[in-house]
């Protein structure tokens, strides 16, 4: 056990909220235990390691194992954020451990988060990009997810050619966290390239789902409206 892991997990225990950690369980469906403790107060908590652990450059993988490994979905949230800030300093060899993560969280609040992780290693390393389309044909859903939602946050930087390849490898599936994600990657680039997603839209309708395209032409229909 990791001496840091013993401190927070004093530190969570003491801020443990039981009413708080009911309605934060039944949010997600009952599936994970809650010390109840806010996003604001958690972060807090380990705030001024995260900067510590930024200068080393070195990610303390002991101690993220013993987090994804603690019944506490903290510990997890803890994990994440662990990464994605060092994530820059994480090379592509370790994305199986990141895999691992997301297999082991089992849910969308740490695919959501890990998915970053990947993003920013794929700004560094062009391998991500391979390793991604061979993630979008997965048969689990959440490392299908996280491959369709990786480059959430590129904006500008974002490979278009990647991005269909992708999206298209999630068309005629029945699950929802799925098809919310496709349409979450397009809404999100329709901010930076609103002509590429209408075409995409347009090019693939009759295969998206509904939820799909409510989702990715939130900022369209917008956008649409301030024109008129």
């Amino acid at each position: 056990m990791t001496a840091y892991y013993k401190i927070l997990k004093k530190q969570m225990e003491s801020h443990a909220n039981p009413l708080q950690a009911k309605k934060m369980a039944a949010y997600m469906k009952n599936h994970f235990l809650f010390y109840g403790i806010p996003s604001p107060n958690r972060k807090a908590l380990y705030k001024d390691f995260l900067k510590e652990e930024k200068i080393k450059k070195i990610v303390d993988w002991a101690l993220l194992d013993q987090c994804f490994e603690d019944e506490h979905r903290e510990f997890q949230y803890f994990a994440c954020d662990y990464l994605v800030a060092l994530a820059f300093y994480i090379p592509f060899e370790e994305l199986d451990r990141i895999k691992a993560y997301i297999q082991k969280g089992n849910w969308w609040d740490t695919t959501d988060a890990l998915d970053q992780v990947i993003g920013k290693i794929g700004l560094i390393d062009t391998r991500i990009k391979q390793a991604m389309i061979l993630w979008s044909r997965s048969d689990e859903l959440w490392i299908k997810r996280a491959a369709i939602d990786h480059q959430l946050l590129y904006k500008e930087k974002t490979d278009t050619q990647l991005l269909e390849t992708i999206l298209l490898n999630g068309l005629g599936s029945n699950e929802f966290f799925i098809n919310k994600a496709i349409g979450w990657a397009l809404r999100q680039y329709s901010k930076t390239n609103p002509r590429w997603v209408e075409s995409f839209i347009k090019q693939h309708h009759a295969a998206l789902s509904s939820l799909t395209i409510k989702e990715a032409s939130k900022y369209l229909t917008k956008k649409k409206t301030c024109e008129q």
